[in-house]
Formats: structure tokens, sequence, C-alpha cells
């Protein structure tokens, strides 16, 4: 038996639904693209406030460790130049010793061989002689050390013995006991208005004639600003 034909009505119903369903499906898949780009939208800046936070936190980081880095190789750098000037000055204090007691080192009595003048806190100056001899190998040259400081006060010339030096009348010298090299320290005061212009120093050998040395007031100030 055949079968009867499908009616014109209901061939289109069905195409009717298929239409439908596929109206309602774009519909859905219309609808979730649009939830998904309003929910793109929404969430991307916070992404992207988040993800620069994060960025100029580092930045930050970085400039400051580049910063501390700069800072320490430079008090690096000073620290190698100050000790490389220290070794230095302790090499030529070497070859001067070398000189000083070796075999082929000039003969000399006793003698002055640096001075050094230091400012202090209340006017005062620390002063520091660097005493030696060799002509007497191993023997011993002992006595005392005075300054005497000549400069000017009010447009007149004047000269401060060791006692106005020192503030006491009658002030003892600073000993010294020399066998190659000593050094000797004091502090002396300079009154206000007085402007200095040389220092003498004056050693008092016990059994000898005093010796004299002069250097200038410049010259003390600078090696003492040198070696503190």
């Amino acid at each position: 038996m055949a079968t009867p034909p499908t009616p014109p009505h209901a061939a289109r119903a069905g195409i009717g639904l298929i239409a439908a369903l596929l109206v309602f499906l774009l519909a859905l898949l219309f609808g979730a693209w649009g939830v998904w780009q309003v929910a793109r939208s929404t969430h991307a800046p916070a992404c992207d406030a988040g993800a620069n936070d994060e960025l100029a936190q580092r930045v930050t980081t970085l400039a400051r460790s580049d910063q501390v880095s700069r800072e320490a190789n430079t008090r690096l750098q000073a620290t190698l130049a100050e000790r490389e000037e220290q070794i230095a000055q302790l090499r030529a204090d070497v070859d001067f010793y070398e000189r000083l007691v070796g075999a082929t080192g000039q003969r000399h009595g006793l003698t002055v061989h640096a001075l050094r003048m230091s400012r202090q806190p209340g006017g005062a100056w620390h002063f520091t002689a660097g005493l030696t001899q060799n002509l007497d190998r191993g023997g011993v040259s002992s006595g005392t050390v005075e300054l005497a400081v000549e400069g000017s006060e009010q447009g007149r010339l004047r000269t401060l013995d060791w006692a106005a030096l020192r503030q006491q009348p009658r002030a003892a010298g600073v000993p010294y006991s020399v066998r190659y090299f000593e050094e000797v320290q004091g502090d002396v005061f300079l009154p206000a208005g007085f402007t200095p212009s040389r220092v003498l120093v004056r050693l008092h050998p016990r059994g000898g004639g005093t010796v004299e040395h002069a250097v200038t007031w410049a010259d003390a100030t600078a090696a003492g600003a040198a070696n503190p």
C-alpha cells in the first residue's frame, strides 16, 4: 500500500518548528557571546590595573636596588682610594726606614724628620714630631722636645716660646728616646688674634747641644691634614 502524502500544512509546521529552533539557538549563542563580552570588558581593566601596579612596584624596587648599588660602589671606591693612599704612605715609610738603618743609608745624627700640626677643639693644636738618628747604630739618643711658634699679633712680630704655648710658666719639654726613629706628640695653645707663620722644633739631648729645625706653618698644618 502506498504511503499517503504529507499534508501541506504539516510540512509548513515542521519547517516553522525547525526555523524557530534555529532562531532560538542563534539567540542563545548571541546572548552567550554578549555576556562573555560584558564579562571581559568588566574584568579586563581590573586585571590590567593589577598588572600595572605590580610592574610599577618592580620598577620602584629595581630603581632602589640600583641606587643602593651605586652608593655602595661609591663608598667602596672611596675606601679603596684611601687604602691606596695609606699603602703608598707605608711604602714611603718603609723605604725611609730601610735607608735609615741599611748599610748604604747616609749617616746622620739626631734630627727632625717631619712635623705635623692638627687643630683640636678649644683652640688647641696637636703636634707630632718624627725624630731620627742613625749615626750611633744601636745607640739611644734621649732628651726633651720643645716648640716655639713665630708669627704676628696686631701687626707686630711675636715668638711664642714653649711656656707660652703650654700656658705654664715652667712647662717641661716632651721626653724622647730615639734609637732609629720615634714620634713625639703633645698639645700647644695659640692665643686669639695670633697668626702663626713658622714652627721651631727644639731638641735638647742629654749631654749635647740643642738641635733646632724650622717648618713653615703651612707645611706643618698641610701634613697634619693629610695624616690626622
